[in-house]
C-alpha cells in the first residue's frame, strides 16, 4: 500500500493487508495523534487496509480562541 504522511511530508510503501493500528505501530505513530484516510474517507483503528489501498495519515491539530 502507498502511505502518504504529512508533517513532514513523505510517501512510503508498506506490505498489506494489515489493520490501521498495526500500520501505526510499525510507523511508531500514536493512534490518538493522527487521522487515517483511505480514498478520502476516515477509517477506524480496527479497519483492515489492503495492499492496493492508498492511505493518508494526517496529524490531528487543535486550537482555539484564547
Amino acid at each position: 500500500m502507498i502511505v502518504q504522511l504529512r508533517n513532514p511530508t513523505r510517501t512510503i510503501e508498506m506490505d498489506g493487508p494489515m489493520a490501521v493500528t498495526a500500520l501505526l505501530a510499525r510507523l511508531d505513530i500514536p493512534r490518538e495523534s493522527v487521522l487515517v484516510i483511505r480514498e478520502g474517507t476516515l477509517v477506524p483503528g480496527d479497519a483492515m487496509l489492503d495492499r492496493d489501498d492508498s492511505i493518508e495519515i494526517r496529524s490531528v491539530i487543535s486550537g482555539g480562541a484564547g
